[in-house]
C-alpha cells in the first residue's frame, strides 16, 4: 500500500473523530448487522474504517439562498434537485463528510447521498413498500461503494444496487430521482432560485479542506471490487443509465468529442443525453424531455456492479 493509500485510511477513520459532543461508538463489524440472508457473498463486504455512523449523516439540514452561499466557488461541484418546484443544491465539499442528508422537501421526503470513493450521487424517495425510512452510513462498503443502512429496520442498502443487500427489507428496492451532479455557477445560472445546505450541519468540520485529496486522479483503489476493466481509466467520468434492466454508460471522454447532445436508445426506448463541457456534466432525457434519475459516477464503479454494460463510443453509439 502506497504513502498516499495509508493517508486515505487514516482520513477515513480520522472522519469519525471530530463529532461534538458524542463518544466513538464501537467499530463497524459484520456482527453490528444481520447479514443471514445476505444477497451478496459476505466476504466482499468489507469495513471502509469509521464505525456506523462514524460518518454522521445531515438529519436536520439548513439551507441558505444562493446569494449567502459565500463558502462555494464557481467551480465547486453540487448535486442539484428539482422536487415540487423547489431547487436545492448539496455541495460536495460537504457531502464528502456526510454521504447522506435526510431531507424533506414540500412534504416529500428524501435522501441525497454520495459515496466519495466511487463519485457517485444518487437521490432516492425515502420509502420503500409505502414505509417511510430514515439512513444513515453503515460504516461498510460493497464494491467500493457505501452500504447505507435504515434506523427503522437496520436493513443494508447497497446505494449503486438502489436495493437492501441484508436484512428484514433485503430484496426491495428504492426509487431513484433525478439528480444533477455539476457545478456550482452551472447550477446557478438554471436555477437562479436554489437555496443551498449550509455548512450550520451541528457537527465541527473543515469544509473547506479535501479529505479525498488527490483520490479522483489516482489509478487506486481502496477497496476491492468484483469486475475490473481497463477500458477507461478507473476514475474516468461517466454517466450511466439504466432502463428495464438494460444499462450503458456514457464516458465523459467520448462525449466531449461529440457536440454535446446525444440521441440513442436503450432497451429499444429514446434518450437524449446532454454534455455540459464546461461544468463537466451530463444528464439524460426520456423523449418528453423529462430527466431521468441516470447516475454519475467513476468507470471502476459503475463496471464493478454492471460488467455487462453498454458502453457509448463517439461517432459509434
Amino acid at each position: 500500500m502506497t504513502i498516499r493509500q495509508l493517508r486515505i485510511r487514516f482520513l477515513l477513520v480520522m472522519l469519525a473523530a471530530s463529532l461534538l459532543a458524542a463518544p466513538t461508538p464501537a467499530p463497524a463489524q459484520h456482527g453490528d448487522f444481520d447479514l443471514d440472508n445476505a444477497l451478496v457473498p459476505v466476504a466482499e463486504i468489507h469495513a471502509g474504517g469509521p464505525a456506523r455512523d462514524g460518518i454522521p449523516s445531515i438529519d436536520r439540514p439548513r439551507f441558505l439562498p444562493a446569494r449567502d452561499a459565500d463558502f462555494l466557488r464557481g467551480a465547486d461541484q453540487v448535486l442539484g434537485i428539482v422536487r415540487n418546484g423547489v431547487a436545492r443544491a448539496y455541495p460536495i465539499r460537504i457531502m464528502n463528510w456526510h454521504e447522506i442528508v435526510n431531507d424533506e422537501i414540500e412534504g416529500e421526503r428524501i435522501a441525497v447521498t454520495y459515496c466519495p470513493l466511487c463519485g457517485t450521487g444518487v437521490a432516492f424517495a425515502s420509502a420503500s413498500g409505502g414505509r417511510p425510512l430514515t439512513f444513515g452510513v453503515s460504516g461498510l462498503l460493497y464494491n467500493s461503494d457505501m452500504l447505507l443502512y435504515d434506523r427503522e429496520t437496520e436493513s443494508l442498502w447497497s446505494q449503486i444496487k438502489k436495493q437492501a443487500i441484508a436484512g428484514p427489507l433485503a430484496g426491495r428496492e428504492l426509487t431513484a430521482l433525478p439528480l444533477t451532479h455539476t457545478s456550482w455557477s452551472g447550477w446557478l445560472r438554471e436555477h437562479p432560485d436554489t437555496v443551498v445546505l449550509s455548512t450550520d450541519t451541528g457537527y465541527r468540520r473543515d469544509y473547506a479542506r479535501q479529505p479525498y485529496d488527490g483520490y479522483e486522479t489516482e489509478r487506486g483503489l481502496y477497496f476491492p471490487v468484483a469486475n475490473k476493466s481497463r477500458r477507461y481509466h478507473p476514475k474516468e467520468r461517466v454517466l450511466g443509465v439504466e432502463i428495464d434492466g438494460a444499462y450503458k454508460a456514457y464516458p465523459f471522454a467520448e462525449l466531449s468529442r461529440t457536440d454535446g447532445e446525444v440521441a440513442d436508445r436503450i432497451a429499444g426506448q429514446p434518450v437524449t443525453i446532454r454534455f455540459d463541457r464546461l461544468n463537466q456534466s451530463a444528464r439524460a432525457f426520456d423523449a418528453q424531455g423529462r430527466q431521468l434519475p441516470a447516475m454519475t459516477g467513476f468507470w471502476f464503479a459503475w463496471y464493478a456492479f454492471h460488467p455487462e454494460t453498454e458502453v457509448f463510443r463517439a461517432g459509434r453509439g
